[in-house]
């Protein structure tokens, strides 16, 4: 190995007790793959254990908790039992290459897709609609407003689904805090108008976690960690701003979790507003939190220079791969064997099983234009 990238090889112990091999993580990326139940597909299984060899982390595609929170087609479920079977060989695919797995935990909030869930009915923090397009859906419906005890009752499907993961055999959970989704739906002064104790917009965040704490200590047998991934920002006014990202800093750590997950897409943006700096994002979160809690950088990273400099530059604990592992599975393996120069940085129509990209996933990738680098 170069030993220019051996930092990126560290070992590391979460407070938890869940040991890493490496500070190399795949990012939570939807694939659209589950099979026509919601369960984990054949093709989710290859895809993933294809990855597993290299990265020290896997932490999965957003699993939506409850029945009007599924933002995607495709998207896997763990929102009953019945979810636990295709979980389980998920987590033993994952394993199998010597990465810990970490199933992400998601409520859809207002941009569930109406066609998706029950009635077709979306729920937030407030009737109040979002604004303009996320990803690949355009939802512009106005939310209904959760009562306090639906609120609840979500704190509880969370709860479920950690159990969930647990009996599956994975090492963690990770809440979706980030994108737009109903945990930032509470968080955002845009979203979240309420006048209950939920006028506390961080606290549905940590009820979440006090939640998913208490069935940790109830069901696990073995280290299981929790972390939390959040948008630092966001484009609408009124919005998150870097001040009210730092004072949910404060809270998740606080909260005692195992790690914060920084989602932007691009690493080295700087601030819209709320800070007056010339530095990135990444470098004023890594500098906030000052090593109180994991971070873990993600963004616009291919080559292991950049992994390399998101690492040392930005100080995070963690550099998480999204695109560039679905382009190459095999990114990690070969810094390791110091064989950077054959990493693939692009893929061409014919790659789909020689990358081991599932179906669903792979239409997307030839529709959406600039997504991903595909020559032609």
């Amino acid at each position: 190995m170069n030993s220019k990238y051996q930092d990126l090889f560290q070992e590391f112990t979460f407070k938890s007790g869940v040991h890493v091999k490496n500070r190399l993580i795949m990012a939570p990326m939807t694939t659209f793959s589950a099979d026509e139940n919601d369960f984990v597909s054949e093709e989710e299984l290859a895809y993933y254990g294809e990855r597993a060899n290299g990265v020290g982390t896997i932490i999965t595609a957003c699993a939506y908790v409850s029945k009007n929170g599924k933002g995607f087609d495709g998207q896997m479920g763990i929102d009953h039992d019945g979810t636990i079977r295709g979980l389980s060989k998920l987590a033993d695919v994952i394993h199998s290459g010597g990465a810990k797995g970490v199933v992400q935990l998601y409520h859809g909030g207002r941009l569930a897709v109406p066609r998706l869930i029950p009635n077709g009915e979306t729920v937030s923090a407030s009737a109040i609609a979002p604004l303009g397009d996320r990803g690949f859906y355009s939802v512009e419906t106005t939310p209904r407003a959760l009562t306090t005890e639906e609120i609840y009752d979500i704190i509880d499907d969370f709860g479920e689904a950690t159990r969930r993961t647990i009996e599956a055999g994975f090492d963690g959970v990770e809440l979706h805090g980030a994108t737009g989704y109903l945990l930032q739906q509470f968080v955002s002064p845009h979203s979240n108008h309420r006048t209950d104790e939920f006028e506390n917009r961080y606290l549905f965040a940590l009820k979440l976690i006090h939640e998913v704490k208490r069935v940790i200590k109830k069901h696990a047998t073995k280290p299981f960690l929790i972390g939390y991934r959040f948008s630092p920002e966001e484009p609408e006014t009124p919005g998150i701003t870097m001040k009210e990202t730092f004072e949910l800093l404060d809270e998740l750590i606080q909260a005692d979790i195992d790690y914060i997950h920084i989602a932007t897409t691009n690493a080295w943006a700087k601030p819209r507003r709320g800070i007056d700096s010339k530095k990135s994002r990444t470098e004023l979160i890594a500098e906030y939190i000052k090593e109180r809690v994991p971070v873990i950088g993600v963004g616009n990273i291919h080559t292991p220079d950049e992994a390399d400099l998101v690492y040392e530059k930005g100080k995070t604990d963690f550099v998480a791969l999204g695109r560039a592992l679905v382009v190459d599975p095999h990114w990690v393996e070969k810094v390791q064997h110091n064989e950077s120069e054959t990493i693939r940085h692009q893929l061409t129509i014919t790659d789909q099983h020689k990358a081991v990209i599932p179906t669903p996933l792979w239409k997307l990738i030839l529709e959406v234009e600039g997504w991903f680098p595909v020559v032609r």
